[in-house]
């Protein structure tokens, strides 16, 4: 079971939250504003925090950014805008995940789960499968969580790491879209473009674009591939 932080202003939604996760065994605490939210984040080590983005103190993505800033304990956001660019702005804020209102408990639960399992997957014990992987000049540690590209340590966040160490755990196998869903996000179903934004995101650490890239394949209608740059980067 988990440690929930619920962030939402709304006393209906917030205590039916509680009510749903508290039944459902977890352990939960909630606040009604971004900046309590900040306070009690520094405060306690939480598995998991649910974010409403119509707060009355700060907009929820602007709390997200914050929160970011000092920790990277999983955000699933709640929100009632379904608008595709907010919801890349989101994922490039540092969202794990999100539900747009209005939601089942059930649904809740489910996402949460799976966040839980990312998160909780780097937490296993030292194996010969953890040795770096090296693909080119790229290095990934599994173990240690760590990433360099020709020496240089890429800041990346928990899923961009999953996503370049599924990757480079497989260099030159084109992996397909389901099977990343699947393995990295851990859910049977999804959009693809969740893969896209992290895509991108991950592409711009390695110096690359989608039109010219270095170590990223995309094959349309296909997958994805990780392998090493033939030559040097593109003039």
């Amino acid at each position: 079971m988990a440690s929930v932080l619920v962030v939402e202003d709304d006393q209906f939604v917030r205590s039916a939250l509680i009510r749903h996760l508290t039944e459902a065994s977890h352990t939960v605490r909630s606040v009604g504003t971004a900046l309590e939210a900040l306070r009690e984040v520094s405060q306690i080590g939480f598995d998991v925090v649910v974010l409403d983005l119509g707060l009355p103190d700060l907009d929820g993505a602007e709390a997200l950014k914050m929160l970011r800033g000092i920790t990277q304990v999983p955000v699933i956001i709640a929100t009632a805008r379904d608008d595709e660019s907010e919801i890349v702005r989101l994922l490039n804020a540092g969202a794990d995940d999100y539900l747009v209102k209005p939601f089942s408990v059930e649904h809740l639960s489910a996402r949460m789960a799976a966040v839980l399992r990312r998160s909780r997957g780097g937490e296993r014990t030292a194996s010969p499968e953890d040795a770096t992987l090296r693909v080119g000049g790229l290095e990934v540690d599994p173990l240690r969580r760590q990433a360099r590209l020709d020496g240089t340590a890429l800041d990346l966040t928990r899923r961009e790491f999953d996503l370049l160490a599924f990757l480079a755990g497989r260099p030159g196998v084109v992996v397909p879209r389901r099977e990343l869903l699947a393995q990295v996000w851990q859910q049977s179903y999804g959009d693809d473009q969740t893969i896209d934004v992290h895509l991108s995101w991950l592409r711009r650490k390695l110096g690359e674009t989608a039109a010219r890239p270095r170590y990223l394949h995309t094959l349309r209608g296909v997958g994805v591939k990780l392998e090493p740059p033939v030559a040097g980067p593109p003039q």
